[in-house]
Parts: structure tokens; C-alpha cells; sequence
């Protein structure tokens, strides 16, 4: 994964220790059903990764989607990987335990071992890439994936042609959660300017060029999109 000036200012709370602390209260107020996508991305997973899955998780850091996946399935083991180093010492602390199942890496798609995987999980970050990198990254992860296995990514996505409206929406529901209504103003203006923001549609088409079959989407919640997809 590579990232353009467009977004790194967006990206450097991720490396800073004071934003970290708090990084685990932020997106169960701005994504709707946070813990649920979490539940279905397991659900998904195991329709058809085995008990001894090995499962890569790429934007790993924070470990919240680590945690809940570990807890889900006891047997599966991860490689969990993330460009910020601040965000993998919290997804340690968060395991807790449960760090001895994970191996956790810093970097991009390409640090990833080879695998092959049995599953992946891609949450809350491809919105970072623009169109051409979100396909060789979601490419990337097709490669190390054995054959049919399931693949889950989720990211803002949203119609592009009400932009202004959805964006709207976003603040107002993290307002709604308990977020601070500057914070949340806040936090739409970054997203509008820094985000590469697609339709859901284009984002779908973006999988399927990468190499992935029967894309369908499973989760739509406000400017949010989640699709499970097969190597």
C-alpha cells in the first residue's frame, strides 16, 4: 500500500501515541453497527475457512476486528498488518492474550507473507487508496489467498452524485453516538477532502478486476459499504 500527499496529513494521527489512545472509541460512533460488521465478517469467513483457518488481516492496527475474530474462532491463528507502528503496540494491548495467536507485521500489503491464506479481511482502510492502488493492493491480497477462499473488505463507500448529503449524515450520526459536534464536523471535512471516495458500484468492479469472484455486497450502513468476495 502506498500512500499520496492527499491523505498522509489524514493518516498521521495513526502514528501519533496521544491520538492512539483514543483510537478505539472513534469508530463505533462514526460506523454503524461496528461490532456487528465485525460479527458478520466472521460469519462469513467461516463458511469456508476450515477450524485451523489462517487468516490474514490487512489495517490490523488497533486490533479490534483482531480481537473479535480470535474470540469467534478459537482456532484460527492471523497475520495482522499496518503501516503504524503506535496502532500495532495498541492491537498488542487490546489482544492481551490473545496475541499469541497473531502475528503482527508493520508495513503495506507487500511486507504480507505469501500464504497462502485461507481467509482476509481488509476493514476500514481501502478508502486511503485511490482506484489504482485499492486494485493491485486488493490484487495483492487475492494472490495470497488459496483458491475460493472468502475475502471481506468494508470501507466508506457511498453514491457519489449526494455527496455533500451522505457526508452530512456521517457527522450527524457520530454527533447522535456522543461524539463532539466540532470533532465530528470535524472529521466530514477531512473525509471529503483526503479520502478517495467511490460509488459502490465502482468499488465492487475494483475487487473483480483485482481477481475476485462473486463479489456481493453484505453490509450498507450510511456512507459505509462491506462486500464478501472469493479468491
Amino acid at each position: 500500500m502506498r500512500n499520496d500527499a492527499a491523505v498522509q496529513a489524514m493518516l498521521d494521527h495513526f502514528f501519533d501515541p496521544e491520538a492512539v489512545k483514543n483510537y478505539a472509541e472513534g469508530p463505533p460512533r462514526f460506523v454503524p453497527g461496528f461490532a456487528d460488521l465485525h460479527r458478520m465478517t466472521s460469519i462469513l469467513l467461516a463458511e469456508r475457512a476450515p477450524q485451523d483457518a489462517r487468516v490474514l488481516v490487512l489495517g490490523a492496527g488497533g486490533g479490534l476486528e483482531l480481537k473479535s475474530l480470535a474470540e469467534t474462532a478459537a482456532g484460527w491463528t492471523f497475520v495482522g498488518v499496518d503501516p503504524a507502528a503506535e496502532m500495532l503496540k495498541l492491537a498488542e494491548r487490546i489482544l492481551g492474550p490473545l496475541s499469541a495467536r497473531v502475528q503482527l507485521q508493520q508495513g503495506y500489503i507487500d511486507v504480507a507473507p505469501d500464504g497462502p491464506f485461507d481467509a482476509a479481511t481488509c476493514l476500514l482502510t481501502l478508502h486511503f487508496l485511490d482506484a489504482g492502488e485499492r486494485r493491485r493492493t486488493a490484487g495483492e491480497i487475492h494472490r495470497r489467498l488459496k483458491p475460493g477462499a472468502p475475502f471481506v473488505a468494508a470501507h466508506s463507500s457511498f453514491p457519489q452524485g449526494a455527496r455533500a448529503q451522505w457526508l452530512s449524515r456521517y457527522a450527524a450520526f457520530g454527533i447522535a453516538s456522543g461524539a463532539d459536534p466540532d470533532k465530528a464536523n470535524g472529521a466530514r471535512a477531512a473525509v471529503d477532502k483526503n479520502l478517495n471516495l467511490f460509488n459502490p458500484e465502482q468499488d465492487a468492479q475494483i475487487l473483480r478486476e483485482a481477481g475476485f469472484k462473486g463479489v456481493e455486497l453484505f453490509y450498507a450502513a450510511f456512507t459505509w459499504r462491506g462486500w464478501i468476495a472469493y479468491a
